[in-house]
């Protein structure tokens, strides 16, 4: 039977709720003449679509969110950076604030930015609003149309690619009114290497797949972190860094993506395609398909330090191919590598769960995919290593010719010197950035007092003794994502120790 349209009271409601998130064309330029300006909302959005997303979900996605909303205040981030945007939004703010516009000066402290698009692509848009340095850094909302969709996942915002009609807009933005702001942690990876005398030592990209938009690149002469006779790399991201077995399946996968985009049409094919990849690598049987000589400990030397501590090696089990560096507790599709430790561990080993505002990062290995599958059991968890405030790997020289390695779900293959130089990986903690999360959120705060006694299955404690190795462990802080052109590393940070 047909679906008959609105009613005009429906109509009508739907016109006064949006309303509430419709910001006036004067706002973004000075062209627009000033007429009838309503009372400021009380949720005005900017929109970020990666049209690109979701094969054809991000572009009718676009089409809709431009006919509910003003269609100043929806981008399509393949036809405008977003650093570019913001700047010339928060721009033409100040100006209107001080010409005493009150109008706008309620826009700028209520502003909202929702994001539509992948792990790589919402991770773009929180290094853009970390690097420009906002006077109110607007919180952010994200619309999972990537495949794994972890960091939605991790705020309550769901892990499936949405609808893209008008009611399930509307739907989003209600839940965008009710959510809660919620600070994460940002992290910045630099690497460091000598410059070989042969062959090249860029990442490389799935077939030049753009790999993260902003988040892992080489840095320019003119860049403050460049040193020179050295290459240098810089990046960030919110949710993991990965490095061995995982990192390899996923760029696998981006790069038979990128050869047949036409197999890659919804999110099930997709999630199947990438477990096939994971069989035909060999990760099942990874002793026999792989050489020990590509795992973790053959191939670097790990250090980690606590918050106010000092640098301490970090012994790697010989059978680990894969490590993980987690901020949020949703990896490879909302699975949660360190799960919940129990009390015995939390006093022997000075082990917490993990909180998403803490400045820690979880340091979790796994041996092969069979250890990986653990994790869909309730209390399932990877080999927890240590928890970190700041990383250090230092790649052995001739270990290896390449390794692969991930940032937020989307992998490069990095080659690696065969000179006697040493390749120097660095993670460290860099402040943190709003998001918006609803009440289904499973990320946890350390101001959230309830948070041990959570009732969620991801919650739960283990009681298992299934960690191999017994790591007790215990800042100066990288500035800078490269998220945005405008953004300057403070004089005072000295990077001299990576040289």
């Amino acid at each position: 039977m047909m679906q008959l349209g609105p009613t005009m009271a429906e109509s009508k409601s739907d016109s006064d709720f949006l309303k509430e998130f419709h910001i006036p064309a004067y706002i973004f330029d000075d062209v627009t003449e000033i007429s009838d300006v309503p009372d400021a909302p009380k949720f005005p959005v900017l929109v970020f679509i990666n049209s690109k997303s979701g094969g054809q979900l991000g572009g009718d996605l676009l089409n809709t969110y431009k006919s509910v909303l003003n269609d100043h205040q929806i981008f399509d981030l393949g036809e405008e950076a977003p650093d570019k945007v913001l700047r010339r939004v928060y721009t033409r703010l100040e100006k209107l604030k001080q010409e005493r516009d009150e109008f706008a000066a309620k826009i700028h402290e209520r502003l909202r930015i929702i994001v539509a698009g992948g792990d790589g692509t919402a991770g773009w848009l929180l290094g853009v609003v970390c690097d420009l340095k906002l006077p109110h850094p607007p919180p952010i909302a994200t619309v999972p149309l990537g495949t794994g969709n972890n960091l939605p996942f991790a705020f309550g915002w769901g892990k499936k690619n949405p609808g893209t009609d008008r009611n399930s807009v509307l739907s989003f933005l209600d839940q965008v009114t009710k959510a809660k702001e919620m600070k994460i942690d940002n992290w910045h990876i630099l690497m460091r290497m000598r410059a070989p005398e042969e062959g090249p030592c860029d990442p490389i990209a799935p077939l030049e797949l753009p790999h993260s938009l902003h988040a892992f690149h080489r840095v320019s002469s003119t860049d403050e972190l460049n040193v020179e006779g050295c290459h240098t790399f810089r990046g960030g991201f919110w949710n993991y860094f990965s490095m061995g077995m995982d990192a390899q399946v996923s760029y696998a996968f981006h790069s038979e993506r990128k050869l047949h985009p036409e197999k890659f049409k919804n999110q099930l094919v997709n999630q199947s395609t990438y477990a096939k990849l994971g069989c035909t690598q060999g990760w099942f049987a990874a002793s026999i398909f792989h050489p020990a000589s590509k795992n973790v400990a053959q191939l670097a030397k790990v250090k980690i330090m606590k918050k106010h501590g000092q640098w301490q090696d970090l012994h790697i089990p010989q059978s680990i191919r894969s490590i993980i560096c987690l901020n949020l507790p949703s990896f490879s599709g909302g699975l949660n590598p360190w799960g919940t430790p129990n009390g015995r561990k939390k006093n022997e080993r000075d082990l917490t769960a993990p909180y998403v505002d803490d400045g820690l990062l979880e340091v979790v290995g796994f041996r092969d995919a069979w250890h990986g599958l653990v994790l869909l059991s309730s209390k399932g968890h990877g080999t927890r290593l240590a928890q970190a405030h700041r990383i250090r790997f230092e790649f052995h020289k001739g270990a290896a010719e390449y390794t692969y390695m991930r940032i937020d779900g989307e992998p490069w293959k990095q080659p690696l010197p065969k000179d006697d130089d040493t390749v120097v990986v660095e993670i460290s903690h860099l402040g943190q950035v709003n998001m918006l999360a609803t009440q289904n959120c499973r990320s946890k705060s350390v101001n959230d007092v309830t948070s041990s006694s959570s009732t969620h299955h991801d919650g739960e404690e283990d009681d298992d003794n299934s960690d191999e190795e017994d790591s007790r462990y215990e800042g100066d802080e990288f500035r800078k994502f490269g998220a945005a052109d405008t953004f300057r590393i403070p004089e005072e940070v000295d990077i001299s120790h990576l040289s």
